[in-house]
């Protein structure tokens, strides 16, 4: 007769996060019902823009990030429609589950990270009634804004020369004249659910 006792098998490791909303989002296997835009608000506002490396008294949360951008796609565009502006606000979306990465860390991680940040921005869009994926002219305005919004960044609390700047963001034709600076996160917060209001 044997005395070993059987081992229990290993759960597998949790793939979902508890938001403050009571929803589960399961990271692997996003669901549009498990996503509000109070925790994207409260996540994005909390999370800071260049590992909190810029001058001020608060961080720049990627919700003023978000503002900005959507801010920069009407200027460039001002007769762009609602929901391309939504979209634009929401662009970096997953983010309030996944974190802010610098870009750097995301080439050390791979493809893996994207894939994530893929499935996690196709519920989002299908949530708020966008198409899951965007048309290629869209991303095309919205990437150029969000190139812009970095450059303005970059050199206005991050510490970046212009010359820097140039170099990795490339030249930009038509930056808008727009001063920033980091505000207290529930002013972010506040902001950014305003602006989704508006648009949704």
């Amino acid at each position: 007769m044997s005395t070993h006792k059987k081992e229990k098998p290993i759960p597998a490791p949790r793939a979902w996060q508890r938001m403050l909303s009571g929803r589960r989002l399961d990271l692997l296997d996003p669901s549009p019902l498990d996503i509000e835009i109070e925790d994207i608000a409260l996540g994005l506002s909390r999370e800071v823009r260049w590992n909190g490396q810029t001058i001020g008294e608060w961080g720049y949360t990627i919700a003023e990030h978000s503002l900005l951008v959507e801010e920069i796609v009407t200027l460039l565009k001002p007769d762009t429609k609602p929901e391309i502006r939504l979209a634009a606000l929401l662009h970096d979306a997953p983010e309030y589950v996944i974190g802010d990465l610098i870009t750097p860390f995301k080439y050390a991680i791979g493809s893996g990270y994207k894939d994530l940040e893929n499935r996690l921005m196709q519920a989002i869009h299908v949530r708020f009634g966008l198409p899951a994926n965007l048309p290629d002219t869209i991303n095309t305005l919205i990437k150029r804004a969000d190139r812009m919004a970095a450059y303005l960044e970059a050199t206005q609390l991050a510490g970046f020369s212009d010359k820097e700047a140039s170099k990795i963001f490339g030249k930009l034709r038509a930056m808008p004249n727009i001063r920033i600076t980091g505000i207290p996160p529930q002013k972010a917060k506040e902001g950014f659910l305003k602006r989704f209001e508006k648009l949704s």
